[in-house]
C-alpha cells in the first residue's frame, strides 16, 4: 500500500483473512497514541478465525510506516486511514483505540465506513481531563506533553491485570507521538457528523488512568452507540489480560449487523 505522504515506501499494513470469504465487509484497526499496528495481532488472528477480514495500519511515523512524526497532525493520521480504507477490496468497519478512537471519528466524516468501534476513544471533545488525570499520577509527564515531549507509555497507563513483565515488555514496544497530535487532543474541535450514519459501539473501561470514562460515555451519547464497559481493565483493552472479552463484545456485536450468508439464509 502506497503512502500518502509521498515517501514512496508502502504504508505498514497488517492482514489476516478468514478460511473463507462470507463477504462481509473487512475490519480496518487503528491504534492509538505511539502504538503501531503490531499492538492488535491478536484481534487480527481472532477475528479471522471468526471469519472477518482484518487489517491493522500503523499510521505515519509508527511502527513501519514512514512519515515524519514530527510534523504529524490528526488530520494526517484521519487522511492515512481513509487512504487504507479506500484501497481495501470492500469499505470496512474502522476500529480505532484511544487516540485511534478520535482519529477515526475524523475519518468517519470524510468517508462512509460500515460500521465503527471506538476502544478507550479519546473523546470528541477537548482531553484536558485526561492531562488532569495524569497530572494527579505523574506530574513530571504531564508537564513534559505540554512541553512539548511525548508521553512516556508506562505499563500502569495501559494495563492493570497483566504480570509486570509482561506489562514492561509490550509498554517498551510503543513508541513517541507527535507534540502536534498531543497538543491537537487538548485543543481539538468536535469531528464533523460521520457519513452515511453508520453504527458505532463504544468498548470501554471505568477504570482507564488516561482516558476518565465521563467523556467516553458522553462521546458515545454524541454518536448514539451502545457502550460495553469491562470494569478491572487497563486503556489497552486489546493487550490487558482479558483481551477477549471486548473483542467478544465486538465481535457479538459485528455478528448481528452483519450475518454471514449462510446465517442470512437460514
Amino acid at each position: 500500500m502506497r503512502d500518502t505522504a509521498g515517501h514512496g515506501r508502502a504504508r505498514e499494513l497488517l492482514e489476516r483473512q478468514p478460511a473463507e470469504d462470507s463477504g462481509r465487509p473487512p475490519l480496518l484497526f487503528v491504534p492509538g497514541l505511539g502504538h503501531g499496528a503490531w499492538c492488535w495481532e491478536r484481534w487480527l488472528d481472532a477475528a479471522a478465525e471468526a471469519g472477518w477480514p482484518a487489517y491493522a495500519v500503523s499510521l505515519r511515523g509508527h511502527g513501519e510506516s514512514p512519515g515524519r512524526l514530527r510534523t504529524a497532525l490528526l488530520g494526517h493520521y484521519a487522511a492515512d486511514v481513509v487512504a487504507t480504507a479506500t484501497a481495501l477490496p470492500r469499505p470496512p468497519v474502522l476500529v480505532g483505540h484511544s487516540m485511534g478512537g478520535l482519529v477515526v471519528q475524523r475519518a468517519l466524516a470524510r468517508y462512509a465506513a460500515r460500521a465503527a468501534v471506538l476502544l478507550a476513544p479519546v473523546p470528541a471533545h477537548p482531553a484536558v481531563a485526561s492531562l488532569a488525570a495524569i497530572a494527579r499520577r505523574h506530574p513530571l509527564d504531564a508537564l513534559r506533553i505540554v512541553g512539548g515531549g511525548s508521553l512516556p507509555l508506562r505499563p500502569e497507563y495501559l494495563f492493570h491485570e497483566l504480570g509486570a513483565a509482561e506489562a514492561q515488555t509490550l509498554s517498551d514496544r510503543c513508541g513517541a507521538e507527535s507534540a502536534l497530535a498531543q497538543y491537537q487532543l487538548l485543543l481539538h474541535r468536535p469531528a464533523g457528523p460521520p457519513l452515511g450514519a453508520p453504527p458505532v459501539l463504544v468498548l470501554a473501561t471505568p477504570d482507564d488512568r488516561l482516558v476518565p470514562i465521563r467523556g467516553v460515555r458522553a462521546t458515545a451519547r454524541r454518536y448514539g452507540a451502545e457502550v460495553v464497559e469491562f470494569p478491572g481493565m487497563g486503556h489497552d483493552l486489546m493487550l490487558d489480560a482479558r483481551w477477549r472479552q471486548p473483542l467478544d463484545a465486538m465481535l457479538a456485536w459485528l455478528d448481528a449487523r452483519f450475518p454471514t450468508e449462510r446465517k442470512a439464509g437460514a
